[in-house]
C-alpha cells in the first residue's frame, strides 16, 4: 500500500474524536483514585506482571514487561510503590528514560483474571542498600529500586482479554507455529550489520 490512505481523514482534535466516540459514563471518570486503597494492594499482592510505560525527554517512548513472584510490586504506603531492578541485558532503557521523565504508567496482571490494574505516577530510582534490603525481595537485583508516587489508579475492563483470548488456550497457536524469536533476533542484526 504506496498511497498512505491512513492519512486521509485523520482524527486531529479532541472534538473531533468526540463526534465518533461519545463521552464516557460518570462511573468511569469516577472510578480512578489517586491512592492505593485495601482493593489495589490486594490486586498488586497476587500480581505477578506488570508492564512499565516510559518516555524520555524527548518523549520517545518505551514498554517493557517486569515480573516475579506474585506481590513482587510493594506497598509502602498509600501513595507508593517499589519494585526492584533485575539484571537483564544491560540496555536500561526505562531507567535511563526515568531520569530524564520521572512520569510512568503502569498496566498490572494477575493470570486468569481479564480485569488489568493501571496506575500513573511519577518514578524515582534509588540504591539506597536498606531500603532495597528491607523490601525482602527474592532473586537478585542490580541494587537498584523504581519507587513510584502514585498519581492515577483504576480497574480497566476486561474487553481487550477477552478479545484477544489471552487466557483461552483453546486459541493459543500451536509452538511450532509461533514465530521464532531466535531467528528475529539474528535477521534484526543483520539488518544493522552484525552476524553470529
Amino acid at each position: 500500500m504506496t498511497d498512505y490512505m491512513w492519512m486521509k481523514d485523520r482524527i486531529t482534535s479532541s472534538e473531533q474524536l468526540r463526534v465518533t466516540i461519545e463521552e464516557p459514563r460518570e462511573a468511569i471518570l469516577k472510578k480512578t483514585v489517586n491512592v492505593v486503597d485495601e482493593h489495589i494492594e490486594r490486586y498488586l499482592q497476587m500480581s505477578s506482571l506488570f508492564f512499565l510505560g516510559t518516555s524520555n525527554a524527548d518523549r520517545l517512548t518505551d514498554v517493557s514487561p517486569r515480573g516475579g513472584k506474585a506481590g513482587f510490586v510493594k506497598v509502602l504506603d498509600d501513595k507508593h510503590l517499589a519494585f526492584p531492578d533485575r539484571p537483564g541485558n544491560k540496555r536500561v532503557d526505562s531507567l535511563l528514560n526515568i531520569i530524564q521523565n520521572p512520569q510512568v504508567g503502569m498496566v498490572f496482571i494477575i493470570p486468569g483474571l481479564s480485569e488489568v490494574l493501571r496506575i500513573n505516577g511519577k518514578a524515582v530510582i534509588t540504591q539506597n542498600e536498606e531500603f532495597i534490603r528491607s523490601q525482602g525481595w527474592e532473586g537478585a537485583t542490580t541494587g537498584l529500586s523504581v519507587v513510584v508516587e502514585v498519581e492515577e489508579c483504576f480497574i480497566h475492563c476486561p474487553k481487550a482479554f477477552i478479545q484477544g483470548g489471552v487466557w483461552s488456550p483453546e486459541s493459543w497457536a500451536q509452538k511450532e507455529e509461533m514465530p521464532s524469536t531466535t531467528d528475529m533476533y539474528k535477521a534484526h542484526l543483520l539488518l544493522n550489520g552484525i552476524t553470529l
